[in-house]
């Protein structure tokens, strides 16, 4: 059976998710060696130069609309990364994994408030599935709040306008060029506040600096210009979904490189996450038939 072009987009964005999930690792490791907004900096000018250089002919066609709806959206993605990344300095990776994932559950409600769009019933099953699965995942780590959990939900708040905000701004202009523009912006703002706040450096060993570019090259270069690609061709409820499934990309880095193994509570909140996407795949395949 063919890929529509919806189910195409999701699993773009499922390559996305895959990619973040490792993105708290990465950080964890470069800020024992780069101050908070030295690392944003670094991670968004390397991976705007290696975009802009590959999308170089989509950029000379830029028009001023589109630099403009870019400094709205890089405004937006440059809190999602303070509060992300001086969130994964005050707490563990598992913590910043799953509260970041969020933005799943607040993507709905907030179309639901500002924007009284109501969802289907198979939606709230897919979305109750999710929240019930987060739950027990976090339930089974123990977590405790701290000043970097409240920060990461903070990012979570933040990521879910940035969903919403890119739906609405990538109908109206080049998506390709819009998210790369996006990059260099949050690049500026970066490089601006280190400047002031901090005493910018470069990594100091090997290693530092394959995360930083683990970071700039999958985890924002590629990840970002494929997200604002695909939701041209999705919808905010089912990237919403989709970016709560980082938590179980994180586990399996996790157990890869830390060991750690999940409690049985654990897995069910996995199973449980997994279901909720693959019932939203199914609604998205069957339409009408399915929702009855």
């Amino acid at each position: 059976m063919a890929l529509t072009v919806q189910r195409k987009a999701d699993l773009a964005l499922i390559m996305v998710v895959m990619f973040w999930g490792t993105s708290n690792l990465l950080t964890k490791v470069g800020l024992g060696d780069l101050n908070e907004f030295n690392l944003i900096a670094l991670r968004f000018v390397i991976a705007f130069i290696l975009t802009s250089v590959i999308f170089r002919k989509r950029l000379m066609a830029v028009d001023f609309g589109t630099v403009k709806r870019a400094a709205v959206l890089s405004l937006i993605l440059f809190c999602v990364f303070i509060f992300a990344t001086f969130g994964v300095r005050h707490t563990t990776v598992s913590n910043a994994g799953f509260l970041t994932c969020l933005s799943g559950i607040i993507v709905p409600m907030i179309n639901f408030a500002f924007f009284r769009i109501k969802q289907d019933r198979l939606t709230v099953i897919s979305i109750a599935m999710a929240i019930v699965g987060v739950w027990l995942l976090i339930a089974g780590t123990s977590i405790t709040f701290n000043l970097g959990d409240i920060l990461c939900i903070l990012c979570s708040v933040a990521f879910a306008v940035h969903i919403l905000v890119t739906e609405r701004l990538t109908r109206q202009v080049d998506s390709v060029a819009l998210g790369v523009i996006q990059l260099g912006f949050v690049g500026v703002y970066a490089t601006t506040f280190s400047f002031v706040l901090e005493t910018p450096t470069l990594p100091v060993s090997f290693s530092n600096w394959m995360v930083v570019l683990g970071l700039s090259v999958f985890s924002t270069a590629i990840a970002f210009v494929t997200q604002t690609v695909a939701q041209k061709y999705t919808t905010a409820t089912h990237t919403g979904i989709i970016f709560t499934f980082e938590p179980l990309f994180s586990v399996i880095v996790a157990y890869i490189f830390l060991g750690e193994v999940l409690s049985f509570r654990g897995y069910v909140g996995a199973i449980l996450m997994l279901a909720s996407l693959m019932l939203i795949e199914l609604k998205s395949q069957f339409g009408k038939v399915v929702s009855r």
